[in-house]
């Protein structure tokens, strides 16, 4: 049985896990990663500091195996630009997926049609933290950043460069904004309205399904393993979750409640409504036959720590707050939209923000969180109808530690929820793609033996499908105001 560290690079923790054959984890680790959030809404991460976080839980992880490591695997988190230089160094600190820094520009992109060409060509909305309109923003205010960098790329990409000289990126992560999924290659219509027809060769070119990349003495050195060790790099962190929690069949989802609310669902076509919401994305998978339309909302665990902090709680009390209010929150209501970024999925709004209604003074801090968390599930059902769910959906994330939380989310999504029995979902998906590309799969099947399920309730369910009603008119309204 081959012996893979399974490394997710996410924007605030790196993990790095190894699974025995059942796919049970038998060796974990994790170190966090610094998130810098500066004027102006731009968040940026230092890059040699991120680089240091693998190159601790590898070694930590390696330390704690009786035996010899036969391959790495990497995923992480999408998004953003990390421009590099030849040797892997960047050029300038990178800009997260979180920024905001281009959010004037999107606006002024959806005003004049430029995120619905790009959208009708790929199948992608454009948000301000991904590279489109980040690039473009460099373009104008900081050119010198981009003269000097070779590639334009992404967190994994990146990592990868360092580990084994290579300069390449997954399909999953170059598919948003600018890779068509039909032919699986850039666009260069897509580029060119974006007005970065003249940095196409920015873009690296996507490695072929299931390559398999070499670590160099650089790479060896930073971890401590040997030279000439089989790496893989991708896909990023939602396709690498689906895979991992078990999706498999079209029409199967996964939802991610983590800093942000991924939904994903499986599909085998790549096509998509070019004139259909200009949001969302479809991400290319390992498998050429398989894709996913995704629709990765901004709100999501995040606002629970923002609730924290507002009104002077532990997280770890967030489910007896839920617990101690009833299903509809006594009448509170929420937008969730907390984010200075606004919201990508299922719509593309800059200006989006949060908001509660129906507080009166015998509201208790209960019921303001129980909103809070209601909301964001409403978001998750609102996100699925967009993206297709039609089978089995699987859950991960930080916020399906609370037992609390996944009740809701199941009876707002009035389906069952299936709950992977073994941390580090992201890190299983890439763990299962490199075993696939080496050529030793792992029996998916025993993988996913070890799941529970958590039922919705019927009665509650009804609760809330009046809820989800009054969430969508509110929704709407909101959007109107947004707009003035």
């Amino acid at each position: 049985m081959l012996r893979i560290i399974g490394v997710d690079i996410g924007t605030s923790l790196t993990k790095a896990v190894v699974f025995d054959g059942a796919g049970a984890s038998v060796a974990q680790a994790s170190a966090p990663s610094q998130v810098r959030h500066l004027p102006g809404g731009a968040v940026e991460q230092d890059f040699e500091q991120v680089l240091g976080t693998v190159a601790a839980v590898v070694r930590e992880v390696a330390a704690q195996l009786d035996g010899p490591v036969d391959a790495l695997a990497l995923t992480g988190q999408g998004d953003g630009v990390w421009l590099r230089d030849a040797d892997g160094r960047l050029v300038r600190p990178a800009i997260s997926w979180l920024d905001g820094r281009a959010n004037a520009l999107l606006t002024e992109w959806q005003r004049t049609g430029v995120s619905r060409e790009v959208f009708a060509r790929t199948g992608s909305g454009l948000f301000p933290g991904c590279a489109g309109p980040i690039l473009a923003h460099l373009d104008e205010h900081e050119p010198w950043s981009l003269d000097r960098a070779v590639v334009a790329g992404y967190c994994v990409d990146a990592v990868l460069q360092r580990l084994t000289g290579e300069i390449t990126v997954d399909i999953s992560d170059a598919s948003l904004p600018f890779v068509d999924p039909r032919t699986r290659r850039y666009d260069d219509d897509a580029i060119a309205a974006c007005g970065l027809g003249h940095r196409k060769g920015l873009l690296a070119e996507p490695a072929k399904p299931h390559t398999v990349f070499r670590l160099d003495r650089t790479g060896a050195d930073l971890l401590g393993l040997p030279v000439g060790l089989p790496v893989t790099g991708g896909p990023f962190d939602l396709p690498a979750c689906a895979i991992g929690a078990g999706v498999r069949e079209p029409g199967d989802g996964i939802l991610t409640a983590g800093t942000t609310l991924a939904c994903q669902v499986l599909t085998t076509r790549p096509e998509f409504d070019p004139a259909g919401e200009p949001a969302g994305m479809v991400l290319c998978t390992p498998d050429e036959d398989r894709y996913l339309r995704g629709m990765p909302a901004m709100v999501g665990t995040a606002g629970l720590d923002w609730a924290c902090r507002m009104l002077g709680i532990e997280v770890e009390t967030i489910g007896e707050l839920l617990g101690a209010s009833a299903p509809g929150a006594n009448g509170v209501r929420a937008l969730p939209f907390l984010s200075s970024s606004g919201e990508r999925a299922p719509f593309v709004d800059a200006a989006a923000r949060a908001q509660f209604t129906g507080l009166s003074l015998e509201n208790s801090r209960a019921d303001l969180v129980r909103a809070l968390c209601e909301s964001i599930a409403y978001a998750a059902r609102h996100c699925f109808e967009s993206a297709g769910l039609t089978g089995t959906l699987f859950a991960n994330g930080g916020g399906v530690r609370s037992a609390e939380w996944t009740q809701i989310f199941a009876d707002v999504l009035g389906r069952p929820v299936v709950i992977p029995g073994d941390p580090g979902v992201g890190a299983r998906g890439a763990v299962l793609t490199a075993a696939e590309a080496l050529s030793e799969p792992f029996d998916v099947d025993v993988w996913a033996s070890h799941s529970r399920t958590v039922d919705y309730r019927p009665r509650v369910a009804e609760v809330y499908e009046r809820g989800y009603a009054e969430y969508r008119d509110s929704l709407t309204s909101a959007r109107d105001q947004w707009s003035r």
